[in-house]
């Protein structure tokens, strides 16, 4: 097995800053797409996924939930990455030369207002650390990058502004998840994450998350999303506090489980200690 740490996007990506935080001990590997980053673990090419879930900003990553239960992976650690993002130039490029600056659609609306104060137009890219390579490689000195840190420093731009983010508790929280289940307990509060269908029954959700409360297990999250294409919440995803051999945790486990048709754990592991 490669002692290597698959992400999506380029270096300098702020999910290649999750990897370092993560797992400083293994090379990062970037990959072009979510998919790519599951096969490259799947196939021996990396140990360990950095996979995004969530943003304080913008919310859910979309397609990840149903990626998440598809890939055959476990959840092994969470990491909660603060994305300061920067304006990134050329070397001796003042703020004043900067006309248009580039990002991820996602990026560019929470830095509008840094943006109009400066009159710099706002351009969609496809990867933020990747708009910062571009601009190195053309040696643009109208542009800037919306970035990382990281990126300006592999990529040899300079930081003009930092934090130009409109938001300052802007988080993504992230999991490394791979192909070996990781259940042992560690360090702190251990978190359980899994999937599960309904059975088509009245009030089916609401019975089926009663054992839950009525064992006193702290559900931190529950998202439903659309399967197969039907347009009926017909899936759940579920983060609750505890670990499975938790007698409270496995009382509630066995309620769901009289009415649910599936249920899958996608990982029990330790609660980050920067969790906000």
């Amino acid at each position: 097995m490669a002692e290597k740490i698959a992400f999506q996007g380029e270096l300098g990506a702020y999910s290649h800053e999750a990897c370092v935080a993560s797992r400083p001990d293994h090379e990062p590997l970037p990959c072009a797409t979510f998919e790519d980053v599951i096969a490259a673990v799947k196939t021996g090419a990396a140990e360990f996924a950095m996979l995004p879930v969530e943003n304080t900003t913008y919310g859910r990553v979309a397609d990840m939930h149903r990626l998440l239960p598809e890939s055959g992976l476990f959840i092994n650690d969470e990491v909660f990455v603060r994305v300061r993002i920067n304006l990134l130039a050329l070397p001796g490029v003042a703020l004043s030369d900067i006309k248009v600056a580039r990002g991820h659609l996602v990026i560019l609306p929470q830095c509008r207002k840094f943006l109009d104060v400066h009159g710099i137009r706002g351009e969609a890219a496809a990867d933020n650390a990747g708009a910062a390579a571009d601009i190195a490689a053309r040696n643009e000195r109208t542009a800037a990058a919306l970035a990382s840190e990281l990126a300006g420093r592999i990529h040899g731009l300079e930081v003009l502004q930092k934090d130009v983010e409109d938001q300052s508790h802007n988080t993504t929280r992230f999991l490394v998840m791979s192909a070996q289940n990781q259940p042992e307990r560690r360090r702190g509060k251990m978190l359980t994450s899994f999937v599960f269908q309904v059975r088509n029954i009245p009030a089916a959700l609401y019975k089926a998350m009663g054992g839950f409360a009525t064992n006193g297990v702290n559900m931190i999250k529950l998202e439903s999303y659309m399967l197969g294409g039907a347009f009926r919440a017909t899936q759940f995803y579920a983060d609750i506090e505890g670990h499975p051999d938790d007698p409270e945790v496995k009382r509630a486990f066995d309620e769901l489980a009289f009415f649910t048709d599936m249920i899958r754990v996608l990982g029990t592991y330790p609660a980050d200690p920067g969790r906000p």
